[in-house]
């Protein structure tokens, strides 16, 4: 699909770099430039978040208002992991971000986000007390994992998808130790949890002991607790 057929707030950036970067080798060019780039990016990244200490991430959509009961969720999730004493990282944009962040802020713990560039759809919130921003998707998903002991999920789009599914995998695989993982919102995560059930179980490609991730939940309590017991069962 061509630029020209791309809705307005879907065309991408106006960065001629990157999109040579993204075109295939044949774009490369030699051009290690944008390797470095990337590489002081994660240094920076590293440097920034290297004190964050005890910290779970959430992840959300960021097309929900301050009325929606999933930012309503994630509040309250900010909140009872900042009494617990854990510091909330979360994209740093709006919506479910902005939630968590704000519960963190509400108890007083540390608020982290990791904001990212974006053409026209993602500002960083007003809770943050830490903010690193990135260019690269993939510079910014380590961060969020990185740093983490744990993380939640509500519901979200493709890149709340892209996140569960790659943190599945990095534990999964043992790349990453068995953090506890929660989505939270039953009737939204369920439907997902069939497909990966019923299709993926039955199909062969994933053992049945990996359903075992994910812990689902309506309620931030248990969300908080299930997570709290599983770290210190570790």
């Amino acid at each position: 699909m061509d630029d020209a057929a791309l809705p307005p707030h879907r065309t991408p950036p106006d960065d001629a770099a990157d999109r040579v970067l993204l075109a295939g080798p044949e774009g490369f060019g030699g051009d290690f430039s944008r390797s470095v780039r990337i590489w002081r990016e994660f240094l920076r990244g590293f440097w920034r978040l290297r004190r964050v200490g005890l910290c779970v991430t959430v992840f959300g959509s960021a097309r929900i208002d301050e009325q929606h009961r999933w930012y309503q969720a994630a509040r309250e999730v900010g909140r009872l992991l900042g009494e617990q004493g854990f510091a909330v990282m979360t994209g740093g944009g709006p919506g479910v971000m902005e939630a968590a962040n704000r519960g963190a802020r509400d108890a007083g713990a540390l608020s982290v986000g990791c904001t990212i560039e974006l053409p026209k759809e993602q500002h960083a919130n007003p809770f943050l007390d830490l903010r690193v921003h990135f260019r690269y998707f993939f510079v910014r998903k380590v961060m969020l994992v990185k740093y983490s002991e744990g993380f939640i999920f509500l519901p979200g789009g493709f890149g709340t998808l892209d996140e569960v599914f790659e943190t599945a995998t990095l534990i999964q695989t043992a790349t990453i130790a068995g953090f506890p993982v929660v989505g939270l919102d039953r009737a939204y995560w369920e439907k997902i949890e069939r497909t990966i059930t019923d299709t993926m179980v039955e199909a062969g490609t994933i053992d049945p002991i990996d359903t075992r991730l994910f812990h689902i939940t309506d309620e931030p309590n248990d969300a908080v607790e299930f997570l709290i017991a599983r770290l210190s069962s570790r």
